[in-house]
C-alpha cells in the first residue's frame, strides 16, 4: 500500500494528514473552514485517494496559513507515499462539468512544481475560506507534491460551482496519474529512469 502520514508544526498551525493512494476515497478532513473541508472530501472522494487532514490553525486571524499549510502537507504527504514513482502513470487529465461550469485539470507527476492558473473568482469568499486561498491552495500542494500543474476555468459563473469543479478535476487528474500502469508497472515513467 502507498501510504504516508505527514506532521506540520509551525507557530501558526499543527496539522496532522494521512494519504493512501490505493484507497476507495474515504476521508476525514476537519481543518476549522467548513468549505475547505467540503473541497478536500471532494478530492479525496473523486480521486478514491484516502486522505485524513486534521488541523488546528490560527483561525483568530484569517484562514490563510490553515489553508496553505495544508496544501503543504498534503502535497508533502503525497510526494512521500508516491516514494520513486514506480510504475505510475505519471500523467493525468480531467474535464470536469458542474452546471453551467467546466474547467479543465491537466498534470504531470514530474518532480518539477510548476503551477499556471487560469480560473477567477467573482466573490470573496465561500462561506469562511477566501476565494483567493483557492490557487494559494494548488500552488502549495504542486509544490511539495513536486507536481506540474495546469488549472483551466473554460466557462462558469456559480462560484461555490467552479471552487468544486476545480478540486473534482484535480480528484480525477490525480486518480488517473497514481494508478500502477499494468504495462510499465516495474519501471519508472521517465527516459531519465528517476522523477
Amino acid at each position: 500500500m502507498r501510504t504516508a502520514t505527514v506532521h506540520r508544526a509551525t507557530a501558526e498551525t499543527a496539522i496532522d494528514v494521512t494519504v493512501n493512494l490505493d484507497g476507495t476515497g474515504c476521508y476525514a478532513n476537519e481543518t476549522g473552514i467548513g468549505f475547505l473541508d467540503h473541497m478536500l472530501d471532494q478530492l479525496a472522494r473523486h480521486s478514491l485517494i484516502d486522505l485524513e487532514v486534521k488541523v488546528a490553525g490560527d483561525l483568530h486571524i484569517d484562514g490563510h496559513h490553515t489553508t496553505e499549510d495544508a496544501g503543504l502537507a498534503i502535497g508533502q504527504a503525497f510526494a512521500k507515499a508516491l516514494g520513486d514513482k514506480r510504475g505510475i502513470r505519471r500523467y493525468g487529465e480531467a474535464l470536469s462539468p458542474m452546471d453551467e461550469t467546466l474547467t479543465r485539470i491537466a498534470l504531470d507527476i514530474s518532480g518539477r512544481p510548476w503551477l499556471v492558473w487560469n480560473a477567477t473568482f467573482t466573490v470573496q469568499s465561500l462561506g469562511t475560506l477566501q476565494t483567493e486561498m483557492i490557487e494559494h491552495f494548488f500552488h502549495s500542494f504542486a509544490q511539495e507534491a513536486g507536481i506540474t500543474l495546469h488549472v483551466d476555468l473554460l466557462h462558469g459563473h456559480n462560484n461555490h460551482h467552479i471552487a468544486e469543479s476545480l478540486f473534482k478535476g484535480l480528484a480525477r487528474a490525480l486518480r488517473m496519474a497514481v494508478e500502477i500502469d499494468p504495462r510499465k508497472a516495474d519501471a519508472v515513467p521517465s527516459t531519465k529512469g528517476v522523477l
